[in-house]
């Protein structure tokens, strides 16, 4: 590293703060430049920052001037200025008109102000609106939005070109106002726009400055000719002239011109919609807002060559706000003097009627090829950039590669001929009104996105939202929100539809892609916002029975041996919630860093390959009752607690290690840092993190002294969760015999509990169509049938449907029992449980899954171990058990 030039280490740290936003690669540039001039941190840091600088400033040269208000106002007048102002003014009428203006100027000052806040929030590097939006939504909403803008900029740069090459066939075409020696066809108005988009092109390859140099001299002209139009307008007395050639229905007729004249403002008043020549379709209100918002859509013409100006946070707002108002003003006077001096046959009949009555036209022709030429060029590089900060962030995979491999700082050529190309694609059209309202929706979507942007930082409060633009706020978010959706549906309901039907596939595929990137999403925030709001509102005093479901607190001693569990613990929660503790028998003071900081990534990449909908809690403690103790306190979040405890089987079986030759996991593990820990290996045979007591400790606490049901887990390492949906008729029994008592009738509780949890686990996708339940039940005695008629009733009254089996105990050898753990010797304890296993195996050994009463263990702490024994000697050699203790009230037969 120490052998590289200063430059290559300044372009790789530029080129990582470029795609990202965050330096990413600085620990690897300060360490280079330590031998060089390090004589303290404060001037290492320093010299680093300027370097940095002196490196971005290599390609920020554009002021607020030429970088931000030139294009602005030179993308707003674009083809609307000479060509359209006629056709718009002549059917709308002037209070129509204004009204249309001042609604297209609100909408898009809105999204001025909008663009302003997230533009001084921070640093901005190229691609423009894409970057703010990506960077304030996160990539999914980012990159559908950015997408549809570049689709947008390429229509509107299609749009401008057509623009422009109306206005040369106007004037040099068959019936020019200068000259008539150019053809004019459908094929030779699609030579002229090609040659003009070839000539952006160049301009583009050589670079923005060569644009920025441009459009500042243009704009000067173009202060020149509308200067010589609004002179003509307000002194030029009566004319004469002839409707253009492409007028078919009122070609060789005569227009005429009145100059300022007072009947001629009132015929100009109201709307009157005639039928457009250029097109042949009757116009109407939406069809006219839909050409003149097209041609103010320009705002975002400075932000979007962010990358190529000197100082963004400040030239953006002043810039844009700038161009906004300068462009209004001017539209507002020519509207009104049009509306005093041109006739409205003038007007719908002649939509190039300023060059017929201006004292110079050429200089007429000048402005049009002005307009619409820089204002297809500022397109043209607004697009490219996007495309160029879309290929950076690889949200499309390799599908952009070589926009990226195949540029270079400040001129992104790829991107520039790719734009080229579909703007080529776009001049096929040829028809500047119906281009006109593609471009306005696809613009005001992206308008809806960026005042989407600011209104959802301001409803999360996130204090990082600190934008130096103070004119912005909330309410004013909400405004550009509801005026760019209505006006979308107002200006063409089907495109509408059919943008936004794209925009969220590209969302719905964004994420499901899951770009791994440090943004931050909007997503995120707004969830956190709303969870902690709902948190606060949840009361567990107004719980009810009917809306019980499982919330699982599932401790695991290793995630390497617990994959079955902890796939099966996840169909079983319902909608619930699931928290997998794990403890780790480790002292702080022996580690500089918690090591459960460095686990944690390990565990959210597991869970994501497992599919598993879960949190995680991890603690370190003296034992694992103590950080049982731990998990079984603080775990959750408000009224959001673990209401069931699950463990696995405290036995001798050897363990399996499932993810040794896992090639997803063994993926994660390779893609993660060095830093981050691996779980632990498996303990060897025979050792254990517990010993019998605490294992039977933890159960007693969790029942009797933390309220919790309880649920364990044994022979699940024959589990296979992926083969449930594969095989049919598969049976789960339920056992709500209590073996270590049965002669006394069951608590409601707990045999409500088993058959809760053996109906929800039925209906989760994969078990519901391939299993079925079969309860099985002891007579104790009594008289079977009436046993049958109570237990289908309450099967009835719960609506819960399953196979039910009354089973006789004196068929079986079996009579009434009660464990005594103090005065029964253990060879009749051992051969009653032996016969109880056999039992159990005669009936369920081809079953599925097998739920089994979980009797409380005794009081006594002398009596752990004969419990745990005795509960052995039942589970031995069956499917997959579960065996389950429910002390709170979980289902209820009322509506």
């Amino acid at each position: 590293m120490s052998d590289q030039q200063p430059s290559t280490l300044i372009n790789d740290s530029v080129e990582e703060i470029s795609r990202d936003g965050t330096i990413t690669s600085s620990g690897q540039f300060f360490d280079s430049f330590k031998p060089r001039f390090m004589n303290s941190s404060n001037d290492l840091s320093s010299n680093y920052e300027q370097l940095i600088e002196n490196e971005e400033d290599k390609y920020r040269t554009l002021t607020t001037f030429s970088g931000v208000f030139a294009p602005v106002a030179l993308s707003m007048f674009s083809a609307i200025l000479f060509l359209r102002l006629g056709y718009i003014l002549g059917n709308s009428g002037l209070y129509l008109t204004v009204f249309q203006l001042i609604l297209s100027y609100s909408i898009l000052f809105l999204t001025v102000l909008s663009i302003c806040s997230i533009a001084t929030n921070g640093a901005i590097q190229g691609g423009g609106v894409y970057f703010m939006i990506s960077r304030a939504l996160g990539p999914e909403f980012g990159g559908a939005i950015g997408t549809l803008f570049f689709t947008a900029n390429v229509f509107s740069s299609a749009l401008y070109l057509i623009g422009c090459v109306e206005g040369i066939v106007n004037n040099f075409g068959p019936s020019g106002g200068i000259s008539s020696f150019l053809p004019s066809s459908y094929w030779w108005s699609f030579l002229y726009g090609s040659c003009l988009n070839f000539l952006n092109v160049v301009i583009c390859l050589i670079g923005a400055s060569l644009f920025a140099k441009t459009s500042v001299l243009i704009f000067v002209i173009l202060l020149g000719c509308v200067s010589s139009v609004l002179i003509s307008l307000s002194t030029r007395g009566h004319l004469s002239f002839f409707a253009p050639h492409e007028n078919i229905n009122f070609r060789n007729q005569t227009l005429n011109f009145t100059g300022f004249n007072l009947d001629t403002f009132y015929g100009n008043l109201k709307p009157n919609f005639t039928v457009d020549y250029t097109t042949d379709h009757t116009t109407s209100f939406a069809v006219v807002f839909g050409v003149l918002f097209s041609g103010v859509t320009g705002i975002m013409a400075g932000a979007n060559i962010s990358g190529e100006l000197k100082d963004p946070t400040k030239s953006i707002p002043r810039g844009t706000i700038g161009g906004v108002i300068f462009t209004f003003m001017t539209y507002l006077i020519l509207f009104i003097f049009t509306a005093f001096s041109c006739p409205r046959e003038l007007l719908i009949n002649n939509y190039i009627y300023m060059q017929s009555i201006d004292y110079a036209p050429v200089l007429v022709a000048i402005g049009i090829f002005a307009a619409t030429f820089s204002a297809s060029l500022s397109n043209l590089i607004g697009a490219s950039r996007v495309l160029e900060a879309l290929s950076k962030d690889k949200l499309f995979g390799p599908l952009l590669n070589p926009i990226n491999k195949y540029s270079k700082p400040g001129n992104p050529i790829c991107a520039v001929l790719i734009t080229w190309f579909l703007i080529q694609c776009i001049i096929f059209i040829n028809k500047l009104n119906l281009i006109a309202q593609i471009t306005s929706v696809f613009f005001l979507l992206s308008y809806f996105a960026t005042n989407f942007a600011c209104l959802s930082l301001t409803l999360t409060s996130a204090p990082n939202f600190r934008p130096t633009f103070k004119y912005f706020s909330g309410k004013t978010a909400v405004l550009g929100i509801i005026g760019t959706l209505v006006m979308m549906f107002v200006i063409n309901t089907v495109y509408a539809t059919i943008t936004i039907f794209l925009c969220l596939i590209l969302v719905i595929i964004l994420h499901i892609r899951s770009p791994p990137f440090r943004w931050g999403s909007i997503t995120q925030a707004l969830i956190f916002h709303q969870v902690r709001k709902y948190l606060l509102i949840l009361d567990n005093r107004k719980d009810h029975v009917k809306y019980w479901r499982p919330h699982i607190l599932l401790l695991v001693s290793n995630p390497r041996s617990c994959i079955p569990l902890i796939r099966f613990t996840n169909d079983l929660k319902k909608s619930g919630l699931f928290i997998i503790g794990n403890v780790k028998l480790q002292k702080l003071d022996d580690f500089d860093v918690d090591p459960v900081i460095n686990e944690s990534l390990l565990w959210l990449k597991l869970l994501d390959m497992l599919s598993v909908k879960a949190f995680f809690e991890l603690t370190l403690a003296n034992s694992v009752r103590e950080g049982f103790h731990h998990l079984a306190r603080i775990t959750g979040l408000g009224a959001m607690k673990p209401n069931t405890i699950f463990l696995g089987f405290y036995d001798n079986q050897p363990q399996i290690d499932f993810l040794q030759n896992d090639t997803n996991f063994l993926l994660i593990k390779a893609s993660l840092t060095d830093s981050i820990n691996d779980f632990p290996p498996l303990r060897p045979n025979g050792q254990k993190s517990q010993t019998e007591e605490s294992y039977v400790t933890i159960l007693s606490e969790s029942i009797f002294k933390f309220k919790k049901n309880v649920c364990i887990g044994r022979h699940f390492n024959t589990f296979d969760r992926g083969q449930i949906p594969n095989l049919k008729n598969k049976i789960i029994d339920i056992w709500p015999v209590n073996f270590f008592h049965r002669t006394g009738e069951l608590s409601d509780n707990s045999w409500k509990f088993i058959l809760q949890l053996a109906c929800i686990l039925q209906m989760v996708p994969g078990w519901k169509n391939s299993t079925s339940l079969r309860l099985l039940l002891s007579d104790n005695f009594e008289n079977t049938m009436l046993l049958k008629n109570r237990w289908e009733r309450r099967l009835r009254m719960l609506r819960i449907e399953c196979q039910l089996e009354i089973i006789n105990w004196e068929e079986n050898s079996l009579g009434p029992y009660e464990i005594d753990f103090i005065t029964t010797t253990d060879w009749e304890k051992e051969d009653y449980f032996q016969k109880i296993n056999s039992f159990i195996r005669s009936y369920s050994e081809h079953s599925d899954l097998v739920f089994l009463y979980l009797p409380t263990p005794p009081r006594s702490r002398e009596g752990y171990k004969e419990y745990l024994k005795y509960l052995t000697l039942i589970t031995e050699n069956l499917p997959p058990t579960i065996m389950a203790n429910g002390i709170t009230e979980v289902t209820s037969d009322s509506l």
